[in-house]
């Protein structure tokens, strides 16, 4: 795996496009509903999503319109088997807790 440096500055659309072609794959965790529509809360972190922003919102939520959780890609060994949980409305934003499915060990 090699680094790279700069990523300040770089079109963030370029790179969320990049990182979903890359086989990276996430949930969206945490909403700030002021910033980014309240439905993409628990939804996959990929091309529809990704189509279904406003202008408004950065691709990358480099403006902290919402957070992600990666459960796979190409840096994991396997992916990190999770349910979507619960969400709440807590402080103005919007969580969606996530459950890790029961741990098996590599065979």
């Amino acid at each position: 795996m090699t680094a790279c440096f700069p990523l300040w500055l770089s079109d963030t659309t370029a790179l969320a496009h990049q990182m979903i072609e890359s086989g990276l794959r996430a949930v969206v965790t945490c909403v700030d509903p002021r910033q980014a529509p309240r439905d993409i809360i628990g939804r996959a972190y990929d091309e529809e999503l990704l189509a279904s922003l406003p202008d408004s919102v950065d691709p990358c939520a480099e403006n902290g319109e919402f957070h992600t959780f990666v459960w796979d890609g190409p840096m994991f060994a396997r992916p990190i088997e999770i349910s979507i949980g619960e969400t709440v409305e807590r402080d103005g934003f919007l969580f969606s807790d996530l459950q890790a499915s029961e741990f098996a060990p590599a065979e």
